[in-house]
């Protein structure tokens, strides 16, 4: 288990991680610092308790956006995957009818062919 240290409102708090995430948790750690130092500047010092329980909202309320912004997405997509679902069926159909019509025409030509070739012959 890897340790990184962060900080977060000018205090130090040494933290666990596995190893390889000391990075990815500096930088995490670093994003709530700039929740933090937001508030205190907006309200200044109303407690440290307070300032951590609201930055920590506000991190869940963009949490919660993004959920939500997500869920419309992968709605989206499912949309997209039915029309090119539907869109590649209408092709197999159409590539279908086209290749019994060529068919047709082919077996018409041949028979055509065939009286042309035997009627020069008499």
């Amino acid at each position: 288990m890897a340790q990184v240290t962060v900080t977060i409102d000018s205090k130090t708090y040494r933290m666990a991680c596995e190893e390889g995430q000391e990075k990815h948790l500096t930088e995490l750690a670093g994003r709530f610092d700039r929740y933090v130092g937001h508030l205190k500047g907006e309200f200044g010092e109303i407690g440290d308790l307070r300032i951590t329980v609201m930055a920590g909202i506000m991190v869940m309320d963009e949490l919660h956006e993004l959920q939500r912004r997500m869920r419309g997405l992968e709605a989206e997509v499912e949309t997209l995957k039915k029309t090119r679902d539907n869109a590649l069926s209408k092709v197999d159909k159409v590539d279908s009818d086209i290749t019994e019509a060529l068919i047709e025409v082919a077996g018409k030509v041949e028979k055509i062919a065939g009286k042309l070739a035997g009627g020069t012959d008499h």
